[in-house]
């Protein structure tokens, strides 16, 4: 006699069953995304290797489409936090608000506290199973020009914010937040107006802020100024924070600070002018920033998720 496999069953399969479209395609979508992915990536390195990687320097394997593809997909791996908040976190339950499944719902055995941690556990499971997935097959396709700041900065949104927990971390706040949005609103249309201007928003707030979530490095030179003396030695993909004049007794100037003076040796002289002070962010950051990010957007979207709870006790109906 065959085994039947687990089933779902009481409202874990209701609410399943109710945005069953909307998962699927969701599901569908990841799944055949990232086999193109894996795909590219497995395209790049043919590439590569054919051209002398990791041996040869780069100016003689990085031509080509690949590096434009990676941007391409980058920049549209990063409408998924935007496109998820507007069609699956708002409507979750602005919809049911608006046509009345909430009353239902409301007068059934099943509490709206279980009702709603299914309809959110389920929408999140859903979000983080897909954006983990892309997350890892684009970082693995980057990985192998990850230093080469002309494919994708490390710091750019286009790699920090669709590798390591950065999507989903992001991707889970703005749905989470479409779904206050919704609850508070009650109507569909509205709600994913209100959450597609929330989402565009946190986009710009999270690139503002992005680099602040790393600790600056400074390196200083003092073996002069002119064009002889020696640069400071930046680590491989270090991006540069700004760059400053110091003096003999460590005053900082602006690196323009020279040129409107006669001649640079006039400059040196008048303020006493023995190298550089150059600030940075190495490469090696990179992880640390995305999940300190990750973790203040996590905590975000945990205190909006019991928010939701909260107002959703009493004022469900």
């Amino acid at each position: 006699m065959a085994t039947r496999g687990p089933r779902l069953s009481g409202v874990t399969w209701l609410i399943w069953r109710q945005h069953r479209a909307g998962f699927w395609t969701l599901l569908a979508a990841t799944a055949v995304t990232v086999t193109l992915l894996v795909h590219q990536r497995a395209n790049l390195l043919d590439y590569l290797t054919a051209h002398g990687w990791p041996h040869s320097t780069s100016d003689k394997w990085l031509v080509g489409v690949h590096p434009q593809r990676l941007q391409f997909v980058s920049y549209g791996l990063g409408f998924i936090p935007i496109v998820l908040g507007v069609f699956l976190g708002a409507p979750l339950l602005a919809g049911d608000l608006e046509n009345g499944t909430a009353k239902l719902v409301a007068s059934q055995s099943v509490s709206p506290s279980r009702w709603l941690a299914t309809k959110l556990g389920i929408s999140a499971l859903v979000v983080i199973v897909c954006t983990a997935a892309l997350s890892i097959a684009f970082g693995r396709w980057w990985g192998p020009v990850k230093y080469e700041a002309t494919v994708l900065g490390w710091s750019d949104g286009a790699a920090f914010d669709n590798t390591g927990p950065v999507p989903v971390a992001l991707t889970l706040f703005t749905v989470v937040s479409g779904v206050a949005i919704g609850m508070l609103l009650r109507r569909t249309l509205i709600s994913m107006l209100v959450t597609f201007a929330f989402a565009v928003v946190v986009q710009v707030v999270w690139h503002l802020q992005r680099l602040n979530l790393g600790h600056v490095v400074t390196v200083t030179t003092d073996r002069g100024v002119g064009p002889d003396a020696p640069r400071a030695q930046l680590p491989e993909a270090a991006l540069e924070i700004d760059r400053w004049l110091i003096s003999s007794s460590g005053q900082t100037y602006g690196w323009g600070t020279c040129a409107h003076e006669t001649s640079e040796k006039v400059c040196t002289q008048k303020y006493d002018l023995v190298g550089w002070r150059v600030d940075y962010l190495p490469i090696s950051q990179m992880s640390s920033m995305q999940w300190f990010g990750a973790s203040v957007l996590f905590a975000l979207t945990a205190a909006v998720a019991v928010f939701i709870f909260i107002w959703c006790r009493k004022r469900l109906v």
